[in-house]
């Protein structure tokens, strides 16, 4: 049995600590919202996040953040991604030289820096340290239904214990070594799965929605070779896999939010209706800025870019994307 600090008590976030509960760990929950989590410890459940669900009695929360990391095996942050750097300063004082430190936080930061970056800095290059991602809707893991995803860390026999402590007969952990492709992977496939909603929101059809997640893939491969990502990770759970889940299934918050802009709601008014963080819409940003430091090619993050900033309609990027000049796949 491993002592586990999940800090984040969003819907993921809420789904890993009960996955890990289930599977006999010792997890300690933790969320910024203090009267909110007050309300979760009195009841035994997430009125927020599966209400219905009862929290099992080795999943404990916690109020203080330095009580919950204190002497754990490991820390599990799923926070968003602008709040990654900043709760990761908040907790390395507390932390012991033993904890491990992985994430399940998609996307760069504010700086437009890799997450394990953002980790090193904080932590420093010896501490052990992992990325959890791939297609992995919480309501489905909730409801343990078969689920598949990579873990990359930064030491084998790290990520070899953390996919012992997730796997279980409906939750399979596969290991990487691949931090930049599983985290790139992540991030672009949330700016995709907005174009893929803005497609079916437009009722532009399957051909188009299709075409969409391939052309999306070729951009994520053009990106990933010139950031030093390894294709096959792009092509394996964190990379295919989880673009073709967000793309083409209403559960993603970012693939709900393209088609709210699709039916032409404006991006402040799609925000209000989604109510939750919508990671693809900061994470466009900081990709375009990555893009175009290494010039590479990638019209559709572009004008996905260029609708947020509501610099073109969904038309004009339509348009612009139809219009491109003929070439070789």
């Amino acid at each position: 049995m491993a002592t586990i600090a999940v800090l984040g008590a969003g819907s993921w976030g809420m789904a890993l600590a009960l996955l890990l509960a289930r599977n006999e760990h010792a997890v300690s929950l933790w969320g910024h919202d203090a009267a909110h989590m007050q309300q979760v410890a009195q009841l035994r459940r997430n009125t927020k996040y599966f209400p219905d669900v009862v929290f099992p009695p080795n999943l404990e929360v916690k109020l203080d953040l330095a009580a919950a990391v204190h002497d754990v095996d490991h820390v599990l942050l799923v926070v968003p991604s602008h709040a990654f750097s900043m709760t990761l300063g908040a907790i390395a004082p507390y932390l012991a030289a033993k904890t491990g430190v992985f994430w399940g936080t998609k996307g760069l930061d504010s700086d437009g820096r890799w997450l394990h970056e953002v980790a090193e800095q904080h932590l420093g290059k010896k501490c052990k340290l992992a990325v959890l991602s791939g297609p992995s809707f919480a309501s489905e893991v909730i409801a343990e239904k078969p689920t598949a995803v990579t873990i990359a860390a930064n030491d084998l026999s790290y990520g070899e214990t953390l996919c012992q402590l997730f796997s279980n007969p409906y939750f399979r952990a596969y290991q990487s070594s691949d931090l930049i492709g599983v985290q790139l992977g992540g991030a672009v496939k949330n700016i995709l799965a907005i174009a893929a909603g803005i497609v079916d929101g437009s009722n532009l059809g399957a051909n188009a929605r299709s075409a969409l997640i391939t052309r999306g893939l070729a951009e994520m491969m053009r990106l990933g070779i010139a950031v030093g990502a390894k294709p096959i990770t792009l092509m394996g759970l964190a990379g295919v896999g989880d673009l073709v889940l967000t793309c083409t299934d209403n559960q993603s918050r970012n693939h709900r939010f393209g088609f709210l802009l699709g039916q032409g709601l404006t991006v402040k008014m799609a925000l209000q209706q989604i109510g939750q963080v919508v990671e693809g819409v900061k994470t466009t940003e900081r990709v375009q800025r990555l893009r175009a430091h290494h010039k590479v090619d990638m019209p559709i993050t572009q004008c996905v870019h260029e609708v947020l900033q509501e610099k073109i309609t969904v038309e004009e990027a339509l348009q612009q994307l139809m219009a491109r000049p003929l070439r070789f796949e």
